[in-house]
């Protein structure tokens, strides 16, 4: 008996091995972790369909497979049988996954299989195939939800409800973008010396694709400042200790995360989206900041859920914790999911201002440097201060330059201001 890697689902049809977690000859059950798969900016674990003893593994670390491609054979047990629908049961129609934002701007269908390949017809009965020529659907490109990949009236539904999808879906060519560029001539670099070549990793590609699409389709402007965060590394000195024992890292990227969330509630254009179908500008009333983690495999933005509502204690500790799970590759595709407004710091890395990209559907991103020592004038007096450097990128399809200008100074006050209540625990 075969195991089959299942719908992944959400338009992802295919990912890359990470880590296999059984071996040829051990006993494995149903529900199982069997290896580790990378799709999009997330790792997941697939569990076994079936229970048994693993006879022959079919893939390694560093394969990428398609859904429906087989995995590992087992023996000496049986497959989880799905319940028979009761006599005079009509199945449901189940309505087709949202396709991801790179199948809607390339227009390919993402249903598509690669049955083709294998060189055998797809499963079917003979009304199914009737139909299907009927309606001039190539059965080879529908996914079959029964056992064995067995396409039924509910698969040809939903493939159909799909295409329907897909066909009614506005296009950037409709809009009057630029056509497409053509595909960029290879040059061989080995003619001037010695290379070494390195595939993209799935995550590479996945940031290489959104970052090309962001840059392209939202009319970037960065608002550059220095907030004098002095007064705001005392505050942290004088409770670190504090968070500590509270199991908690007190950072600045938490004060500024406190700090953004004040500020986007006083400034709420800079929480919202652009709905570009319905010309309309979609305000949020909730407050889920996303944070940037650079990676061993690239850039991560997991996502901190209702930020308005947590201490900065609560969002030290979850900042920490889910920075780490993505340092290891173990945030889930829905922790990357839903995010208002970004920051992206740079501070434990160094250097100063920079120009973040922003993370469509998002309106605006803000970049920190890393704090240093300098001289600044206070009270017509030179005096040594740590600044704080700031970069605002937003889209000015939605914010004007004099929205941007209030939000960093508001946010510049915010930070500089940042009262010791709101930092102060309960020993």
């Amino acid at each position: 008996m075969d195991v089959k890697l299942p719908n992944l689902g959400e338009g992802a049809d295919s990912g890359t091995v990470v880590n296999l977690l059984v071996k040829e000859g051990d006993r494995i059950t149903t529900g199982q972790p069997i290896l580790e798969l990378e799709n999009e900016k997330a790792v997941a674990t697939i569990p076994s369909t079936a229970a048994g003893i693993v006879g022959k593994i079919f893939v390694k670390a560093g394969d990428k497979i398609g859904v429906g491609q087989k995995i590992l054979s087992v023996s000496g047990g049986e497959e989880q049988a799905k319940p028979a629908a009761p006599a005079g049961h009509t199945p449901r129609v189940q309505e087709p996954e949202a396709e991801s934002a790179e199948d809607a701007a390339s227009g390919e269908d993402p249903s598509a299989e690669t049955v083709e390949a294998a060189g055998a017809p797809p499963a079917a009965s003979p009304t199914i195939r009737q139909l299907a020529r009927d309606l001039g659907i190539d059965l080879t490109r529908v996914r079959g939800s029964e056992r064995g990949g067995r396409i039924v009236m509910a698969d040809l539904c939903a493939y159909v409800q799909r295409l329907q999808k897909l066909a009614t879906q506005p296009r950037s060519a409709a809009q009057g973008a630029a056509p497409a560029k053509p595909a960029a001539s290879p040059i061989d670099f080995s003619r001037w010396g010695p290379v070494t070549r390195k595939p993209l990793s799935p995550l590479r590609q996945v940031i290489a694709r959104r970052m090309l699409e962001n840059w392209n389709t939202i009319p970037h402007v960065t608002q550059f400042d220095d907030a004098d965060i002095t007064g705001l590394i005392a505050l942290r000195k004088k409770y670190i200790e504090a968070y500590e024992r509270k199991g908690a890292r007190l950072t600045v990227t938490s004060f500024v995360l406190k700090a953004v969330v004040d500020t986007l509630r006083k400034h709420p254009v800079f929480n919202s989206s652009l709905d570009e179908a319905g010309q309309e500008i979609l305000f949020k009333d909730y407050w889920h900041i996303g944070v940037a983690v650079d990676t061993e495999a690239g850039l991560i933005v997991p996502v901190l859920r209702d930020a308005d509502k947590k201490s900065l204690l609560e969002l030290s500790k979850e900042l920490e914790q889910i920075a780490a799970r993505a340092r290891d590759r173990k945030v889930t595709a829905e922790e990357l999911k839903g995010g208002t407004f970004t920051i992206s710091n740079q501070g434990g890395i160094g250097g100063a201002h920079f120009t973040p990209i922003i993370n469509k559907p998002e309106v605006a991103i803000l970049g920190l440097g890393r704090g240093a020592l300098k001289p600044a004038v206070r009270d017509q007096r030179i005096e040594p201060r740590t600044l704080l450097p700031l970069a605002l990128s937003y889209d000015h399809r939605v914010i004007d330059g004099g929205a941007a200008a209030r939000f960093i100074v508001d946010l510049v006050a915010a930070i500089e201001g940042f009262e010791e209540k709101a930092v102060a625990i309960e020993s």
